[in-house]
């Protein structure tokens, strides 16, 4: 088991000094040959931050606390953000609450029309046809 580990990590070591690209390579390769190794591959250079897209958001969202942001050290931008922020999800809050009765409204109306059509027996003001 100990020279399955040296011998991949001497894969790794050599894969990441060749770059990005023999990663994509070694993974495209896993596929053709086997794919469930290509799936090891790609999911191993992923989760690892190998390539690079992801690992860079993860690591300043967990700094940030994951919010959109920290504190610049101004008071006077600080507030003015909290503000904002605080403000907008008033507006948030409203509109969403508007929409909601809209909905509602919408609804009602169609109910109103469809009870109004069954108590005219289905008639739309058409005569029926035998």
């Amino acid at each position: 088991m100990e020279r399955i580990s040296h011998w991949l990590k001497r894969i790794e070591d050599f894969l990441d000094q060749q770059g990005k690209g023999a990663w994509i390579a070694a993974f495209v390769v896993g596929f053709i040959l086997f794919w469930p190794i290509g799936l090891l591959i790609l999911g191993y250079t992923l989760w690892s931050g190998r390539m690079g897209c992801w690992s860079k958001r993860r690591k300043h969202a967990f700094r940030s606390g994951g919010t959109s942001g920290s504190e610049s050290g101004n008071a006077a931008i600080d507030e003015y953000r909290e503000e904002t922020l605080r403000r907008l999800q008033e507006e948030q809050t409203d509109f969403e609450g508007f929409l909601g009765r809209l909905r509602r409204a919408k609804d009602k109306a169609q109910f109103d029309q469809f009870m109004h059509e069954r108590r005219d027996g289905g008639r739309n003001g058409e005569p029926e046809t035998a």
